[in-house]
């Protein structure tokens, strides 16, 4: 069995690439605890500050497929390395922003960086021994929820007792802490080149592709298309779902990615491998992504409502951003307890039983929010159990798709994995956003949710949950470990990867290689 070299250094390199998964994510939701004041605070209206949110949401989706592409072809570290510049800059730049402007602009720049996620986790293939790697990925996958469940009370406490700008100055700092981990913990990825300078893998020594070029047709033709698409997603609520604007971007979205994907099938070395997400093991794996993304979104969006609106509405539980924040808390640091034991469930039943155990966990929470919505400690259990839910799923998700791509194209098959959760994520504010500003009641002269419209809300949740199970049980099992021949015609520019285990799943088999018995 080729694979990577067992290295001493294992926990360092987990810790690091978790930490950094968890500081990324704690950045998405920085601004959560200002959105009511953003207008105030950057002389603007409440329309234009939205964006400062919407940016990142943008800049995100269009680089995070790039970053992964990138990371294949020039080395997993150095886009790791890279991609915390734009998070830098990012800081540093809303932290002195008086003004909308540089504060969006700084806030596209912190989405620039949002591939460390996928990137790391496909590197965790290179440097880990196969018995590490299950329980290496579900922590690292779940550490951006684990930072989105943390960065909310963080942020939060901090905007209340101290200035705002801090925030950012505070993620400048841990960046460069970061930057000085990656640079010193992570190591170059082992290999041992053959006499042609190409690795055993099909990768140059030092992890880098050799002549292999970037598609940037590609890469404008997906970004156009993305932003096309998520930008009537997230502001067609206030443009209108049937207005002009919105239905003309989702048209233009439509026709430009069919254009992109015709252009992907026929050049030689696509930004994404249509041919590969179109494996059934992988197309099914993203779709049950962009479920699960959708279900773990909308428990977030309303339970902080909940715990908010005021108890004159009858279920509103009357907590501050503060307080709000503490008690979801819980649910984030039970990701962090969960992965372990998603990985070992990996280990044990495979990945995609996992998914299904996640998916259907998540539908439990939901199911149980109906009756336990009424009190703090009811939607703390219910947070807590879709966060664990959530975690096995996050874990599972990447260890099926490593299973099914070549070892030369993990980076970028994670990353347009995590586009797919990006996805649901989008999809699931938008749908909230209009079952709970269509179902509402009035007090004292404010427009506010209904208990109807989040019981609704709920109960989609729940649905979409036991979807995403379905499709996560129907993904087919991995090929076997056995080496097997391959027609000239697949061989023909076919990466010849290692054969690793996780769990009962095949990481990648050995293609262009004559079978053995």
């Amino acid at each position: 069995m080729n694979g990577p070299a067992p290295t001493a250094r294992t926990g360092p390199i987990v810790a690091t690439l978790a930490f950094t998964g968890t500081v990324a994510a704690i950045m998405q939701t920085l601004v959560t605890p200002l959105i009511s004041e953003l207008p105030q605070l950057l002389h603007t209206t409440a329309s234009n500050a939205s964006w400062v949110i919407t940016a990142t949401l943008l800049s995100a989706a269009v680089f995070v497929p790039i970053s992964g592409r990138l990371g294949d072809l020039l080395g997993k570290r150095t886009m790791l390395v890279a991609s915390c510049v734009p998070l830098l800059l990012g800081s540093v730049l809303c932290a002195v922003a008086d003004s909308v402007l540089p504060m969006i602009t700084g806030r596209a720049l912190q989405g620039m960086g949002m591939g460390l996620v996928p990137i790391g986790i496909s590197l965790l293939r290179d440097v880990l021994p196969p018995e590490r790697l299950g329980s290496a990925i579900a922590l690292v996958s779940a550490s951006m929820g684990i930072g989105g469940g943390l960065g909310l009370p963080i942020a939060a406490g901090v905007a209340d007792y101290a200035s705002w700008r801090v925030l950012f100055w505070g993620t400048a700092v841990l960046t460069v802490v970061i930057i000085g981990m990656l640079w010193t913990v992570i190591p170059a990825p082992a290999a041992s080149p053959t006499a042609d300078g190409r690795a055993a893998d099909g990768r140059a020594a030092g992890g880098r592709s050799v002549g292999r070029r970037f598609d940037f047709v590609g890469a404008i033709g997906l970004s156009v298309g993305l932003v096309c698409l998520l930008l009537p997603v997230s502001k067609g609520g206030d443009w209108g779902w049937g207005s002009t604007r919105t239905l003309g971007l989702f048209t233009a979205s439509a026709v430009i990615l069919m254009l992109w994907a015709r252009w992907e099938l026929r050049v030689t070395e696509p930004l994404v491998d249509l041919r590969v997400t179109a494996r059934p093991r992988v197309l099914l794996t993203n779709a049950a992504s962009v479920l699960v993304g959708f279900g773990m979104y909308a428990q977030a969006l309303i339970i902080p409502q909940l715990l908010q609106l005021p108890k004159a509405t009858g279920y509103g539980l009357g907590q501050s951003m503060l307080a709000m924040g503490l008690w979801m808390a819980p649910g984030g640091l039970m990701m962090m307890v969960v992965s372990p034991l998603g990985g070992k469930l990996s280990a044990a039943r495979g990945p995609k039983f996992t998914l299904v155990a996640g998916a259907l966990t998540m539908a439990v929470g939901y199911g149980l929010a109906l009756p336990l919505m009424g009190s703090t400690w009811g939607v703390l259990v219910v947070t807590i159990v879709c966060n664990s839910g959530v975690g096995l799923a996050y874990g599972a998700m990447p260890a099926l798709i490593m299973s099914a791509v070549p070892l030369t194209a993990t980076a970028s098959a994670n990353s347009f994995n995590t586009l797919m959760r990006s996805l649901g994520t989008s999809v699931s504010a938008a749908v909230m956003g209009v079952v709970l500003s269509q179902l509402t009641v009035t007090l004292g002269g404010h427009t506010l949710p209904s208990e109807g419209g989040f019981r609704v809300g709920l109960v989609i949740g729940c649905a979409v949950a036991l979807i995403a199970a379905a499709v996560a049980a129907v993904i087919p099992a991995p090929p076997g470990p056995r080496l097997r021949a391959v027609p000239a015609q697949e061989a023909v520019g076919a990466d010849a990867v290692g054969t690793d285990v996780v769990g009962t799943d095949v990481v990648g088999t050995d293609v262009g290689k004559p079978a053995t018995a």
